[in-house]
C-alpha cells in the first residue's frame, strides 16, 4: 500500500504567558490542565511564550547554517567522541537510530496502519548535530562524561558563546515554564519537575541536514525514534518535514509551528516519571513534497541546510527515575516496566543503543 500524506494540523497551543501572569488564577490553572492533557494525548504541543521572538530563532539559524556550511574536516575538529558526542559536533552518519534493532519499536511500526507508517530507513542518520550545554553545571556528579565542558568552534569564537547562550537560555526558560504547567496540570507541586531538572545536562542541540546532498523527496534525515530526555523544545525550522505520531500511533501528523511559537515533545524521562501516563513521542524528519517546494522557491543565497533549533531538557543525572510516588506508582505493572534507575544510567544506556557511547 502506498504511503499517504501526513495530516497537516496544529497541535494544541498552550499560552505560557497566561500562566506566567498569575499562576494561581483559575484561567492559568485551566491552561496548565490543557498542557498536561495535550502532552498526555499527543506527546507534543505548541507553546506561545511572550518572551520569544521569531528574530531570535532566525538569528540562531543563520549562524548554524554558516557553521555547518564549513568544510567537513573543519567541523570535525569540534567532535568529542570520547564524551559520547554529548558536547561539540556529531558528524553525519554517526547517530544510528535504535528502532531497527529494537523489537518494541518494530512492533509499534507493525501496528501502525500501513499508509501511516514512517518511511523505511536503514543505517545511521545523514544529519549533523551540535551539542552545547545550557544551565548550571552540577557541583558534583557521578556522570562526568554527561556533564563535559563546552566546545567553541574556532571560526565563530567571537560570537558563538553569546549566540548559543542567548537562544539556549530562551528555550530553557520556556521549557521550564511549561514543565511547571504540566506538573500543575497533573496535580503535582508546581516545582516537581523543575526541581528534578536542576543541574541536568541540558543541551542546546541544533541538527543540520545538507539538502544539497540529501534533498531528494523520500530521504529520511532522522529515522523514526523517540527522545531519551525529559522534554524537547524546538524553534520553527525553515524547511518542513517533521512528522509525529500521537499516542494511539495510528495517525501521522505533519507538524506546523506558527511564527513566534515553539514545539515541545515528551521524552522518555517524562514517560518514566509518569509510569507511562505520558508516552515519549515517536517522530521522524524526512524530505517530502513540502520540503521540496520550499527548496524550489528559495530566493536568497543562504546555505541550503535544514536546521532544527532544539533544546533537550534533562532530569539531573544523579536523580532517580521512577514513577512518582502517590500519583503515578499505583499499578504494579508500571513499577515493573519503569524500575528505579539513576537518570545518568538511563541516558548512558540509551546512548549506547543509538551508537553514540559505549555502554
Amino acid at each position: 500500500m502506498a504511503q499517504q500524506q501526513a495530516t497537516t494540523d496544529l497541535l494544541p497551543i498552550i499560552d505560557l504567558g497566561l500562566y506566567m501572569a498569575n499562576p494561581d488564577a483559575p484561567e492559568a490553572i485551566a491552561e496548565a490542565k490543557r498542557a498536561a492533557d495535550a502532552i498526555r494525548d499527543y506527546g507534543a504541543l505548541i507553546v506561545k511564550d511572550p518572551r520569544v521572538t521569531e528574530k531570535e530563532n532566525n538569528d540562531f539559524i543563520d549562524m548554524m547554517e554558516d557553521y555547518f556550511n564549513q568544510p567537513f574536516d573543519t567541523k570535525l575538529k569540534d567532535a568529542r567522541p570520547e564524551y559520547g558526542y554529548q558536547v561539540g559536533v556529531t558528524p553525519e552518519l554517526t547517530e544510528d537510530p535504535k528502532c531497527p534493532k529494537d523489537p518494541h519499536c518494530l512492533d509499534i511500526i507493525d501496528h501502525i496502519p500501513e499508509a501511516n507508517r514512517p518511511l523505511a530507513f536503514h543505517g545511521p542518520d545523514p544529519k549533523w548535530r551540535f551539542f552545547w550545554r545550557v544551565g548550571e553545571q552540577p557541583p558534583a556528579t557521578n556522570f562526568p562524561r554527561l556533564n563535559a565542558e563546552p566546545v567553541v568552534p574556532e571560526a565563530f569564537k567571537d560570537v558563538w558563546t553569546k549566540t548559543m547562550d542567548a537562544w539556549g537560555n530562551t528555550l530553557h526558560k520556556a521549557v521550564l515554564g511549561l514543565a511547571e504547567m504540566i506538573a500543575v496540570g497533573f496535580d503535582l507541586p508546581a516545582k516537581t519537575f523543575v526541581d528534578m531538572a536542576q543541574y541536568g545536562p541540558h543541551l542546546l542541540a541544533p541538527t543540520a541536514s545538507d539538502l544539497t546532498k540529501y534533498g531528494a523527496v523520500g530521504t529520511v534525515l532522522a529515522g523514526f525514534h523517540y527522545d531519551l530526555n525529559f522534554l524537547t523544545i524546538h524553534g520553527k525550522s525553515r524547511y518542513p518535514g517533521l512528522n509525529i505520531w500521537p499516542r494511539n500511533e495510528s495517525e501521522k501528523l505533519a507538524v506546523r509551528v506558527p511564527d513566534g511559537c515553539l514545539l515541545v515533545q515528551a521524552g522518555k524521562q517524562l514517560e518514566w516519571l509518569t509510569g507511562g501516563v505520558v508516552q515519549a513521542g515517536y517522530h521522524e524528519v524526512i524530505v517530502n513534497e513540502a520540503t521540496a517546494r520550499v527548496i524550489a522557491n528559495k530566493t536568497n543565497d543562504r546555505p541550503l541546510w535544514r536546521i532544527s533549533s532544539t533544546l533537550f531538557l534533562h532530569i539531573a543525572s544523579d536523580n532517580i527515575l521512577r514513577p512518582l510516588e502517590g500519583i503515578f506508582d499505583t499499578e504494579e505493572l508500571r513499577l515493573a516496566k519503569y524500575p528505579k534507575i539513576h537518570t545518568g544510567d538511563q541516558v548512558r544506556k540509551e546512548l549506547g543503543l543509538i551508537a553514540l557511547l559505549e555502554k
